[in-house]
């Protein structure tokens, strides 16, 4: 099996002077300390090994070399034009591929392959020995669950694509593998079912990967994200991430396509709705009805980050439309400072309180979080800065933010309300009204690879919204959703 070779390309001379001296021009020679070459005598003939440290497994490379001085300590007599199958047959390793290309060579090195250069042969033998730094498996901390597995993806793409193998052993499970970066060369891998996923998706994801032109991925998926989708000034996410493999395998198994990027410990799952944001495997790991009843309460918990506090201060604004039962509404005290101020004070408090949560080392996560709640907000409270009913419905509406399960629809989700307080405080009712009006029509407007991003509710789709509204039972969901156009649409394991 030969690799192909890329676009330029440099071949490789049968004279090994002329390949190390454009060897040690391009990697870096006595310059870089972690390139480095072993020179050996095999057989009569002058053999060099090409490595990267740090990226090979050094045991494997150990092994590899004592194999080679074997087969010379041996002294086998062989043919000079059978040198090169005799070391090929003494490579101790699955995968060894063999090109013509010096570019493919050097391209594989840096990926953590060796190469060897044989004296009078024009090709390399490049041996897959690759051992990434990388940690063991472990637990989401965005994504953690009372029940279920406890294994999450990591840095290393190659862990990461077994883990969704180990949960899907399918044949026609597919891996596609390319690189991304013209100096990164980052392993990005396109994951889906044959038979199962549209194939047109498949095709437009190949061709905006291989369109990117760009020199690294050093934000990984993220920067992938921002090439595929053209997202714009739109703050809301049109691609779902997880760094659970059990996530992953469902979203494949209902005909998504789940993109790996080496060094990311989260995937892209597209295509997506608003809809996929909101779920979480909890729900999944609990009886339908208990499942169903944390999904309602994480639907008002998110319904509650967006208008409580638009609403609240409508009605402090316009108190006139408040019934009579609900008079007590609205702040007590009357402070110097107009009470839209203190929300978007205390609004950007617990934004900062958010970062600075994220920056803090463990041991002292505790602490912030006591000086936030006693210290500031109460003195504040005392002092005048604060009334009592803007902490209390500023901190509802930061508890909802939190039950969100994508990160990055809450973030998006607080944008809107902070707009939202802003249009209510300059025009009252007509405000509020005319702004929840335009956001979700804005919704409506949007589109992931043509696919509508409040599908099942537009267009109406009443079984899969259902599906949506209520987490039913396994066994009575049959079909996978329509919004992926899946080749098969019934779930069964005899399908085709």
């Amino acid at each position: 099996m030969s690799l192909e070779p890329p676009d330029k390309v440099t071949p490789i001379s049968k004279h090994l002077l002329d390949n190390e001296k454009l060897i040690k021009e391009r990697l870096g020679f006595g310059v870089s300390f972690d390139v480095g070459v072993r020179k050996l005598s095999i057989l009569g003939k002058e053999v060099h090994l090409y490595f990267v440290n740090g990226l090979c497994d050094t045991q494997f490379i150990i092994e590899l070399l004592k194999q080679l001085m074997f087969l010379d300590a041996r002294g086998r007599i062989v043919h000079s034009s059978k040198i090169k199958e005799a070391i090929n047959n003494h490579l101790v390793h699955v995968i060894v591929d063999e090109t013509s290309s010096l570019d493919m060579s050097i391209k594989q090195v840096l990926s953590g392959y060796i190469f060897l250069l044989l004296e009078g042969v024009d090709e390399a033998i490049i041996v897959d020995m690759r051992k990434f730094p990388d940690r063991d498996p472990g637990e989401s901390d965005l994504e953690k669950v009372v029940r279920g597995s406890r294994d999450g993806f990591t840095e290393n793409i190659i862990l990461n694509t077994a883990l969704t193998r180990r949960r899907i052993r399918d044949e026609r499970l597919r891996n596609e593998l390319m690189q991304v970066g013209s100096r990164s060369k980052t392993d990005i891998s396109i994951s889906y079912i044959d038979g199962i996923v549209d194939p047109n998706l498949v095709k437009i994801l190949k061709k905006e990967l291989a369109a990117i032109d760009i020199d690294g991925l050093t934000m990984t998926d993220k920067v992938v994200e921002e090439y595929l989708v053209k997202q714009g000034l739109n703050p809301f996410p049109l691609t779902r991430y997880t760094e659970r493999p059990d996530i992953a395998a469902t979203h494949l198994l209902e005909g998504h396509v789940v993109i790996f990027v080496d060094t990311s410990p989260s995937v892209i799952i597209a295509p997506t709705t608003i809809f996929y944001h909101v779920q979480h495997a909890e729900e999944y790991r609990q009886a339908p009805f208990v499942g169903s009843f944390l999904r309602w309460v994480r639907f008002a918990g998110i319904f509650f980050s967006l208008f409580i506090v638009p609403f609240w201060l409508l009605m402090v604004i316009q108190p006139s439309l408040l019934p009579g039962a609900l008079e007590f509404i609205g702040p007590s005290e009357i402070t110097n400072i107009p009470v839209v101020v203190q929300i978007l004070i205390a609004e950007l408090g617990i934004d900062l309180l958010r970062l600075a949560a994220v920056h803090t080392p463990g041991p002292l996560a505790t602490a912030l979080g006591l000086v936030a709640a006693l210290l500031i907000g109460d003195i504040a409270i005392q002092v005048g800065l604060f009334t009592a009913e803007v902490v209390l419905y500023v901190a509802l509406s930061a508890i909802g933010m939190f039950a969100t399960p994508s990160y990055e629809l809450a973030i998006a989700l607080r944008t809107v309300k902070i707009l939202l307080i802003l249009i209510v405080a300059i025009f009252k009712a007509p405000g509020f009204i005319i702004g929840t009006t335009a956001f979700l029509l804005f919704l409506t407007t949007l589109k992931v690879f043509a696919k509508p991003y409040l599908w099942p509710f537009l267009p109406f789709d009443p079984k899969a919204l259902w599906h949506i509204l209520i987490r039913a039972a396994t066994p009575s969901m049959k079909t996978r959703p329509s919004i992926v156009n899946p080749k098969n649409t019934t779930k069964q394991s005899n399908s085709n």
